[in-house]
């Protein structure tokens, strides 16, 4: 494609005027994806960030604190149930409020009990059961992403989704804010600091978020269900089908978590041998990625044992899980494997770094309130500016332009958390690095969502862009839950270039897709059975 070769999506697509770009504003779609962009937004600090502040007050050690992230992995393992979410109908919902709106309606609810079984449980005395609770929440919220995912791929054409991509991502982060400097403005004026740990104080503050849920539950009965045609293979799969379907899946989950729990006396025996983790940080990694390893491959092995014995039918999980696969490589021939390298990769400095942000900001000196007010606080308007900035720059620019600039950005960001370390703890620089790192985040991740939405084919919508966001999410998340361990053999400046070198790979990525990868006339727009609906 030569010199033209970043050109890819700035040709292909309408080009939006100024003018177009203010008048989009006022679609009824985009406050619709606001609000469900702030229940998509509001789980995933309390089962990371935040949550890892309260078991640092509740006395749990760094590196434990780190690999108890882990319990976000559904959000990289989404791929798994997104067919079931996809395909299978809701009993009694899907009749009365159509397949997205039930199961958005269900994994809103689902979250609100985890989150109240959060705030009922002290981690203190039973991390078992929090482990669990938390478990239960990244699953809901994943699969409330699932659903939303598709639902704003479906109500809107290629043209509209980087525009649609920055007011989910504004909702999005609005709660982060909430869920962020909110939970820990409520946890602190209760009482509970890092030398007076409260538990009442975090139950409250648990209890709060799940009301705040609410805004969620409210759009789902008020939006309508998108109209669209699907897969013809769909109207041959029967309720007997979708229900030997999900039991195999239940099998298999019960397989995976048996195996993960059994294993963990063998891994406790190996740690002891090899040290603790502040003696071999990388030994205890890679036990734990065996371990997890082993158990993937149980379950694996689990399912194609009851796919043999006919528990369910071997065409319905075909095309449940084979034809996206298919229809993607169809689509990208030799150049969807290094698409799907560039998905792995993408948000990977970010998200390792993210991880350990708080526990950093609380290591050099910083108290949660001011945490809360910058990171969150400040941090919400700088990610805001950036979210709508990429949007509105993937409109008139290109998708794969803006997606060059938020790596770069991105990954040069980190870079400033390690000058942050290697200095006198002060709140002017503090906030300087987070108004950076926010205003990057926000660019990259708009690009990001707009490109893998024009990735998805309306055939597979939440099928496919789950499956797209799980390889997104998967390794970086893997590599987070090491991120306390690494820090405690490192140090937090080696640690944070360690994150800004990953950048490197992921520029070189995006040059090579935007070279390789011509425009494909998108399959979701050549399909007649979409259709746009506006709230």
């Amino acid at each position: 494609m030569g010199n033209n070769s970043l050109e890819f999506y700035s040709g292909a697509r309408k080009m939006y005027s100024w003018r177009g770009v203010i008048d989009n504003c006022k679609d009824r779609r985009v406050i619709t994806l606001f609000a469900l962009g702030f229940s998509a937004g509001l789980p995933i600090l309390l089962v990371f960030s935040t949550l890892s502040l309260w078991l640092k007050e509740a006395g749990m050690a760094r590196a434990d604190i780190t690999m108890l992230s882990w319990a976000g992995l559904g959000y990289g393992f989404k791929y798994v149930w997104a067919p079931l979410v996809d395909r299978m109908p809701a009993p009694l919902l899907t009749q009365a409020m159509g397949q997205r709106r039930s199961w958005l309606l269900i994994s809103q609810i689902s979250v609100i009990i985890a989150m109240l079984g959060m705030a009922w449980t002290d981690p203190a005395h039973s991390i078992t059961a929090m482990a669990g609770f938390a478990v239960l929440l990244g699953f809901s919220s994943a699969t409330q992403d699932i659903v939303i995912d598709a639902y704003r791929i479906e109500i809107a054409d290629v043209d509209f989704q980087a525009f649609l991509s920055s007011t989910y991502i504004a909702g999005y982060r609005v709660a982060m804010v909430v869920a962020g400097a909110g939970a820990f403005e409520i946890a602190t004026l209760m009482g509970s600091t890092e030398t007076n740990y409260v538990y009442d104080a975090w139950a409250w503050t648990y209890s709060a978020m799940a009301a705040f849920m609410l805004v969620g539950v409210i759009t789902s009965f008020m939006i309508r269900e998108p109209e669209i045609r699907r897969n013809a293979e769909d109207h041959l799969e029967s309720t007997s089908d979708h229900a030997r379907f999900f039991l195999v899946f239940l099998i298999c989950v019960a397989a995976f978590v048996a195996c993960f729990m059994v294993s963990s006396d063998v891994v406790v025996t190996a740690k002891a041998a090899l040290g603790e983790v502040t003696g071999k940080p990388f030994a205890r990694t890679m036990i734990e990625t065996v371990r997890l390893g082993f158990a993937v491959g149980i379950a694996v092995f689990v399912g194609r044992i009851l796919l043999e014995m006919n528990v369910a039918s071997k065409a319905v999980v075909s095309n449940a899980y084979i034809g996206p696969f298919r229809d993607f490589f169809t689509r990208y021939g030799k150049n969807a494997l290094l698409i799907l390298c560039l998905i792995a990769l993408y948000r990977s400095s970010d998200i390792v770094m993210g991880a350990i942000a708080n526990v950093f900001y609380v290591d050099i000196g910083f108290d949660k309130q001011t945490i809360g007010r910058i990171s969150k606080g400040f941090g919400l308007a700088m990610t805001i500016v950036g979210s709508f900035a990429g949007g509105i720059l993937a409109l008139r620019y290109g998708v794969m332009k803006i997606l060059l600039a938020g790596a770069i950005l991105s990954a040069a960001s980190n870079v400033l958390f390690a000058v942050l370390a290697a200095m006198e703890p002060g709140i002017g620089m503090l906030t300087v690095v987070i108004a950076i790192d926010n205003l990057s985040a926000g660019i990259a991740v708009a690009a990001f969502v707009a490109y893998l939405s024009a990735l998805t084919s309306i055939s597979f919508t939440a099928t496919q862009y789950a499956l797209f966001s799980s390889i997104m999410l998967l390794l970086p998340k893997l590599l987070a839950g090491y991120s306390g361990g690494m820090v405690d053999g490192v140090g937090y400046e080696a640690f944070f270039i360690g994150t800004a070198l990953l950048g490197i790979p992921v520029t070189m990525l995006v040059v090579m897709v935007a070279r390789r990868v011509p425009p494909d006339g998108d399959s979701r727009e050549t399909l007649p059975g979409i259709k746009q609906i506006k709230e």
